[in-house]
């Protein structure tokens, strides 16, 4: 049997749909991509696998600091590119009835 070497996807965690600040963003994750097909369990009849490499989740703070641990376990690797966030435009909700506003008033 040979061992086949792992393959990470190195890429910044996006935000969950239930939450909306920006906590836990600001760092890189290395993911592992399965090795093998998962099985079915023939008591349960889950799907699984014998290999816990999927759990398995590292952050670090920079994408450099991420690159450089994989060359120096020898784990193949893909960066995902950082993906660019629209900034924030404050605004506030009495601008909708503000005097002189230059959009036309819709309802």
């Amino acid at each position: 049997m040979t061992l086949q070497r792992p393959i990470a996807r190195i890429h910044r965690p996006a935000r969950s749909a239930m939450q909306s600040g920006k906590a836990g963003l600001d760092c890189w994750v290395v993911e592992f991509a399965p090795d093998q097909r998962p099985r079915i369990d023939p008591l349960t009849g889950w799907s699984g696998g014998l290999s816990t490499l999927r759990q398995v989740r590292l952050r670090f703070p920079s994408a450099e600091a991420a690159e450089a641990f994989c060359r120096a376990q020898g784990i193949a690797y893909v960066i995902e590119p950082d993906r660019s966030r629209r900034p924030i435009k404050p605004k506030s909700y009495a601008d909708n009835f503000r005097y002189g506003r230059l959009e036309n008033w819709t309802h």
